[in-house]
């Protein structure tokens, strides 16, 4: 691997201007009309990118823990029998001191290294839905804006037993740096895509309907059933909507649903943040080992 390993001491090189000159915005929208570019941070998570197929671009690491880096994207491959190590060696991993990393925002709570990779093409919603398991349980995320609720709601899912994810267009990326790091990886390994920009008001609920799921919202609302209705577990496809941190799903999506649904809570206590909310609800409705 050291034939790709690449001494540098600015940011001058083409392929590092990704790390420096773009938003994760922009990174997005980089390739247009192809699919865009995201950043990968800590060899955990690169590995996990890796192993789910995306192709890497450029590596940036420091050279204080270049070896422990190197090594442990090594060993997790080899560990996983992941084809995607003769993608690593055929990377340019750019190697700088701690000096000129420390420029990169956010790098002195990092400290490793970190990646740029090609996005790939995301299914559209009805593929998503045909290519789910048997008696699947998917969770929806209505405007959730926050990347760390998002990140850790997609680890919750990966544990619990969630089988795939669908995003309305005005939530947080999964592909974020926080996000993916929150996720500690997660975000490359569920199955997820989004409702196209405005699809999901229009006929979200309509689509999850006429594809064989119930749906089950999770508001606080007086007309609940708790989450551990039987009737919830007995349906062959559930779908989980989850809204936005501060005012919650919309009402329209609440009034088309068929199931609203809450997590009991002790007097005094009327909201629990989203991303807890996510894990108790999969850790009851998913395919988790109870």
């Amino acid at each position: 691997m050291n034939e790709n390993i690449i001494e540098v001491s600015s940011f001058d090189q083409p392929l590092l201007r990704l790390f420096v000159d773009y938003n994760e915005s922009q990174l997005f929208h980089y390739s247009e009309p192809d699919p865009g570019v995201f950043i990968a941070e800590s060899p955990k998570v690169i590995e996990r990118a890796l192993r789910a197929g995306y192709e890497p671009i450029a590596i940036l690491a420091e050279r204080k823990y270049l070896d422990r880096d190197l090594a442990d994207l090594e060993h997790e491959l080899k560990t996983n029998q992941n084809s995607n190590l003769s993608a690593l060696t055929k990377t340019p991993i750019f190697v700088a001191q701690g000096d000129m990393l420390r420029q990169l925002p956010g790098y002195n709570l990092l400290r490793g290294a970190i990646c740029a990779f090609r996005r790939k093409e995301r299914a559209s919603v009805p593929d998503f839905l045909a290519a789910l398991p048997k008696k699947p349980r998917i969770a929806i995320l209505e405007s959730v804006v926050n990347p760390t609720n998002v990140g850790a709601i997609f680890r919750s899912a990966a544990a619990l037993g969630i089988d795939g994810i669908l995003i309305t267009s005005d939530s947080s990326d999964p592909l974020y740096r926080r996000s993916s790091r929150v996720s500690m990886g997660t975000v490359y390994q569920i199955p997820w895509t989004y409702f196209p920009k405005d699809a999901w008001q229009e006929k979200g609920i309509n689509l999850l309907h006429e594809a064989g799921f119930k749906t089950a919202a999770m508001a606080l609302r007086q007309d609940t059933v708790k989450i551990s209705d039987p009737a919830l577990q007995a349906e062959d496809k559930l779908a989980i909507i989850l809204g936005s941190e501060g005012p919650g799903l919309l009402e329209s999506t609440i009034q088309q649903s068929d199931y609203t649904i809450k997590i009991p809570m002790k007097e005094g206590v009327d909201s629990l943040n989203v991303a807890a909310a996510s894990a108790l609800a999969f850790w009851e409705l998913g395919h988790s080992e109870k």
